[in-house]
């Protein structure tokens, strides 16, 4: 259900605003990646504007009841100095972090190397939990020499070095 309520605005003027609990975020762009923090200053204001691109209406996001945060991101490294501010808000957060390994065909040429990519991802675990931080090798992309075979190797090495990495630190809190 959708919850539409008055929102007033930096300049004073009041508007309808949706006031989700749970905020999907950057499905369509990077939000971590890219615009971590505008996204948190936004969220410091206590909503967002986004205009859509087919009919040019602005709709209005107020944060006012949100309590859960879903951040996609190839790269939520930026994420990182703004996770206190999720915390004093009392938002609980999980990413959705898309981790792949297209090094050797340089498809991803932008994206942070996959032993930068793990390191995120095992600081994020630290930070955030170990069932905060989920991650998904997408897309799947097969070539004349990225074979199946090879594709669930790159899988399987990814998820062994994710899950040691992991379990090693978590053993260590343990102790």
């Amino acid at each position: 259900m959708i919850i539409k309520k008055p929102l007033i605005l930096e300049d004073g003027s009041f508007v309808q605003a949706i006031s989700p609990v749970v905020v999907s975020a950057s499905r369509c762009t990077d939000i971590p990646a890219f615009y971590a923090d505008c996204f948190f200053h936004r969220l410091q204001v206590g909503y967002s504007v986004w205009t859509n691109p087919f009919n040019g209406k602005k709709s209005y996001v107020s944060y006012d009841a949100t309590r859960f945060i879903v951040f996609w991101s190839k790269n939520p490294l930026p994420l990182l100095p703004f996770l206190d501010i999720l915390r004093k808000k009392n938002f609980g957060c999980y990413i959705q972090f898309t981790l792949n390994d297209y090094e050797d065909e340089n498809l991803e040429p932008y994206v942070p190397s996959l032993l930068q990519h793990i390191e995120i991802y095992i600081e994020l675990s630290k930070c955030l939990g170990k069932d905060a931080v989920i991650w998904r090798f997408d897309p799947l992309v097969l070539t004349e020499t990225l074979t199946v075979e090879k594709l669930l190797s790159k899988i399987e090495r990814i998820t062994d070095a994710c899950m040691v990495s992991r379990i090693s630190w978590y053993s260590a809190m343990q102790i």
